[in-house]
């Protein structure tokens, strides 16, 4: 007999996006969402408030902080490293050849990664194959600007490259006061896991995530970090297509914000956005992982927001699934949102 495991909490989420058959619910997709200003008030939400859900990549910004506060001219860092330091990225050349020069620069090369590697995203974001034996290295995993970010912050401390990714090592300690001040979450309450690209990740509730996004557009200066959270924001928003490539989510939700909105999707359906001219973001997350679900629920809640204009829902109409047809062409069903933001 298998037992089955038991949690003391799960998140209460809420249904975000429904796929109807004969205008029937037929599949529900979970998840929760907050929207929070810089001093962290809850402007609007749905679904769980209270149990910490993993960031994963959706970490970056701030993951990459305490290096480019503190150490960013001194490497020489441009708004494209910027970029590529908070970057999913597709493994594009543009993005390789980048996070090469970024070794460099810590006195490293591609064998310090210590992410591992994975074919480049492009091929699966555009729907297409890579040639027959093609080979891909660690330069080629989505996560290898943070890592080389991460090696580059050892060797501003003059601590050592190895094990840069164990919880103990300063680099990792600095990451977590960063994840801890822009989130206003303290350590003890942070849930601690291992990211896919073994990097530590942490888990909080959205509201401190949507927070901690909303804190990249202040004006003025950070009291730890500096210009820091404003060199962040202004990279991502000039520079999408390093934080993520063609075909991307990310980069369509950045094109979509004309240089307003900070835009990071995290692993099993984790987004946030940020508003720089609103001072307010929001985070989202479907339970399930399921990341067309979780756009067409992040497209309704922009909408609820009052953030798109008719530019920007057309540049995203892409995540507005036509009627689904079944092999004999008649319409059957479609995905469509049922996310309520309360509090607007």
């Amino acid at each position: 007999m298998i037992t089955p495991h038991r949690f003391e909490h799960l998140p209460q989420h809420t249904p975000i996006t429904v796929v109807h058959r004969g205008g029937h619910p037929e599949l529900v997709h979970y998840g929760s969402f907050a929207v929070c200003n810089a001093q962290g008030k809850l402007l609007a939400s749905a679904g769980d408030r209270v149990q910490p859900m993993f960031t994963r990549s959706a970490l970056k910004p701030f993951q990459a902080m305490p290096l480019i506060g503190r150490f960013a001219e001194r490497f020489q860092l441009s708004d494209v490293d910027v970029a590529l330091l908070c970057a999913s990225h597709n493994g594009e050349p543009a993005h390789t050849q980048r996070v090469s020069q970024l070794l460099a620069k810590a006195g490293a090369d591609e064998s310090a990664l210590a992410c591992g590697s994975h074919a480049p995203y492009f091929f699966g974001a555009n729907n297409l194959a890579p040639e027959p034996g093609a080979v891909f290295g660690r330069l080629h995993h989505n996560c290898s600007g943070k890592h080389s970010g991460m090696l580059l912050l050892a060797a501003a401390l003059g601590e050592p490259l190895a094990g840069y990714l164990h919880t103990d090592h300063p680099v990792q300690q600095a990451i977590t006061a960063s994840v801890c001040h822009f989130t206003g979450v303290p350590q003890p309450a942070l849930v601690r896991g291992i990211d896919g690209c073994s990097a530590p990740n942490y888990a909080v509730p959205l509201p401190a995530l949507a927070t901690a996004f909303a804190r990249l557009t202040l004006t003025e200066p950070d009291d730890l970090y500096g210009a820091g959270p404003q060199r962040i924001a202004h990279a991502m928003c000039t520079h999408p297509e390093m934080v993520s490539g063609q075909g991307r989510n990310d980069l369509a939700l950045a094109r979509a914000g004309r240089g307003d909105w900070v835009c990071k999707v995290g692993a099993d359906g984790v987004q946030a956005i940020a508003s720089r001219s609103r001072g307010v973001a929001l985070a989202a997350k479907v339970s399930d992982g399921n990341l067309k679900a979780l756009m067409v629920a992040v497209v309704s809640a922009l909408d609820q927001l009052g953030w798109l204009d008719e530019a920007a829902r057309a540049a995203l109409a892409e995540f507005t699934p036509p009627p689904m047809k079944n092999a004999a062409g008649l319409d059957v069903g479609q995905m469509v949102p049922v996310v309520h933001l309360q509090g607007l």
